[in-house]
């Protein structure tokens, strides 16, 4: 009994994160969480057992996209210009948080931005190599942490989600905090 009840509990998980998938692409990060059971054909009770708050879901949901960007920073590292390694990883961080809904709002940080949002720290470790070797490499100023980085993308894409063009408005924003934090050689 027990492992149909660990069998049920793994197909339920599964269905509900492949429903809020779909959900979060169709809604960002604002998804309901009542649609989502409803559509995944389990309780509200159920969803909030295995997820127990919307940004514990909206992790789970961006745990791939959030992989593929660590991939990419650790291609990254150590790679060409450190100043032009670094801005390409931030772009492919905007460009990854307009196209995947609800992925800044998983990295949106709430309260204690370290052990508050395993999301966010993932992606900030992620960007510290490439940080580093920028600062010392006098590309970027010395201070700029990996979490204000994270910060500015997610503050640029949330402010930017409803323009007309995200993508084009999200991007002439992260060119304008780019002259501020590093200026072209």
């Amino acid at each position: 009994m027990a492992d149909r009840q660990r069998a049920d509990a793994r197909r339920n998980y599964e269905r509900i994160l492949a429903v809020a998938e779909q959900e979060v692409a169709a809604h960002g990060g604002g998804a309901s969480l009542e649609q989502i059971a409803r559509v995944a054909g389990v309780g509200s009770a159920t969803v909030r057992r295995h997820f127990p708050n919307r940004h514990a879901l909206l992790e789970a949901v961006s745990a791939q996209r959030i992989e593929a960007l660590c991939d990419r920073a650790r291609e990254l590292d150590g790679a060409g210009d450190s100043r032009d390694s670094l801005l390409a990883w931030l772009d492919e961080l905007v460009a990854y948080c307009v196209t995947a809904r609800g992925l800044a709002t998983a990295l949106a940080y709430e309260g204690d931005p370290v052990d508050g949002n395993s999301c966010a720290s993932v992606v900030a470790r992620a960007v510290e190599p490439l940080l580093r070797r920028a600062v010392r490499d006098g590309a970027v100023a010395a201070g700029v942490t990996a979490v204000e980085l994270v910060t500015l993308i997610v503050g640029i894409v949330m402010v930017t989600e409803h323009h007309q063009d995200p993508a084009a408005s999200a991007g002439r924003l992260f060119a304008v905090a780019i002259a501020g934090i590093s200026p072209a050689r």
